[in-house]
């Protein structure tokens, strides 16, 4: 698979040989501070949850309020069956992204796979793109209280 940004991220990790052959870079540790920022920006995008939400008028700042004012959102999205389960997996991508910026000690941690979960102060493990696309197929449980639970934990 050839994906240009990887392709120039994995190139700075491990340069080139003297013939510009690219090295094999050693993978990244995720203890890495660099490395846990790059996979925090990237899993803060949620491009079509932001979309979709400014679309309605909601400007998402990452936020716990931002939280409660998607719950009050109409449900337009599961009129679309296609578009459903990205719109769920972006909002607990964000739901992540708004517990790790603003809960002490949250961090991500990727499951074998690559599959993106937070990590409390306390060891507790939230599936946010389970809790994510819940809330977009059912409206529960709702992205606020998802998050107040992990401010309490």
């Amino acid at each position: 698979m050839n994906i240009p940004f990887l392709d120039s991220w994995l190139k700075r990790l491990g340069g080139d040989q003297e013939d510009g052959t690219p090295t094999q870079a050693a993978p990244p540790r995720v203890d890495d501070p660099a490395y846990a920022a790059t996979v925090a920006e990237l899993l803060a995008e949620c491009e079509l949850l932001r979309v979709r939400a400014g679309e309605a008028g909601l400007a998402l700042d990452d936020s716990p309020d931002s939280l409660a004012a998607l719950d009050q959102l109409p449900p337009r999205w599961r009129e679309d069956p296609e578009e459903l389960p990205w719109l769920g997996n972006d909002a607990g991508l964000y739901l992540g992204t708004v517990i790790v910026r603003t809960v002490p000690g949250a961090h991500w941690r990727l499951r074998p796979g690559g599959h993106p979960v937070v990590e409390l102060a306390s060891g507790r493990t939230i599936n946010v793109v389970e809790a994510g696309l819940d809330w977009a197929v059912a409206g529960a449980p709702e992205l606020s209280l998802v998050y107040a639970e992990a401010a309490e934990a």
